[in-house]
């Protein structure tokens, strides 16, 4: 699929260059998918470490030591993916996609397909299935997700997310591609229409939580 043709211009956020925020836990960065096109030194394991701790990480980890082909979408038992929780700051609303083929309500994402950059695996996946150019992705991941696919005419298998906060320009209108039959801009009291799992609500509180502590960085270096 084609790839956007310019770099993002979010007005609010500023991607170009990409900036750090900073905060008492870890340096936050914000990057347009121009950006993260030249970069050649991210790999999968830094972008697991950079993520929440605990026993969901520990698994992808060893999922990494002991598949050296886990960027490939035939590793099995499973293997990486990387999606986005898009938000559009001015509202806090998250941008929901009707997945063609498992038939649900989801936020974009896809194979790493050989990449080892898992934010750029999930900016390219969200500008994709979106249709908007201006996405940008903030890292470290927000999340880390373990869950079990069953897509039509393939094996269950592992999907092991790496997940991240995407920031949506304020006039974003999504477009979709043949992946996807609908779209849903969600608060966090409309979330509970869709039937969110567990990993949905997780990612989504993490993310909002992010959000806030971005826009109450920006708040003081603007004052």
């Amino acid at each position: 699929m084609q790839r956007p043709a310019k770099p993002c211009t979010s007005v609010r956020f500023r991607p170009e260059p990409p900036f750090s925020l900073v905060n008492t836990a870890k340096t936050r960065t914000i990057c347009s998918f121009e950006v993260l096109k030249k970069r050649n030194q991210a790999n999968a394991k830094d972008a697991v470490l950079a993520g929440p701790v605990g026993s969901i990480q520990s698994q992808i980890l060893d999922l990494l030591e002991n598949h050296p082909n886990v960027l490939d979408r035939n590793c099995r038992p499973g293997h990486l993916t990387g999606s986005s929780l898009i938000i559009r700051p001015e509202d806090s609303r998250v941008l929901v996609l009707f997945h063609a083929k498992l038939q649900r309500w989801l936020q974009p994402g896809g194979h790493a397909d050989g990449d080892g950059d898992m934010a750029r695996v999930a900016l390219r996946e969200a500008i994709e299935e979106t249709g908007i150019p201006e996405l940008v992705v903030v890292e470290p991941a927000i999340d880390l997700d373990i869950h079990v696919v069953e897509p039509p005419h393939e094996d269950a298998h592992e999907h092991h997310d790496v997940r991240y906060l995407v920031l949506a320009p304020e006039d974003a209108r999504p477009v979709g591609n043949y992946e996807s039959t609908g779209f849903q801009w969600l608060d966090r009291d409309e979330i509970n229409q869709i039937d969110p799992d567990d990993g949905f609500v997780r990612m989504m509180e993490r993310g909002l939580t992010m959000l806030s502590t971005l826009q109450l960085a920006r708040h003081h270096c603007e004052h």
